[in-house]
């Protein structure tokens, strides 16, 4: 009997699992978590970075 709760709470767990996967599946949770929250923090972040000024730059010329 006591093998049969722990299979029967590892079977529960296992549906758990599956339904929220399916969820995230079925409504894209993914995506939109990466559109509407992800992608607007990186952006924020990258362009608040200092970057240096590439027309600053001297041309190097190999003069021989």
């Amino acid at each position: 009997m006591k093998v049969l709760k722990v299979i029967g709470k590892i079977a529960a767990i296992l549906s758990a699992v599956y339904a929220v996967l399916f969820a995230v599946f079925y409504f894209d949770l993914d995506g939109k978590f990466f559109y509407y929250v992800f992608e607007p923090m990186m952006v924020k972040h990258f362009d608040q970075m200092k970057h240096r000024d590439i027309m600053d730059t001297p041309y190097a010329q190999d003069v021989k």
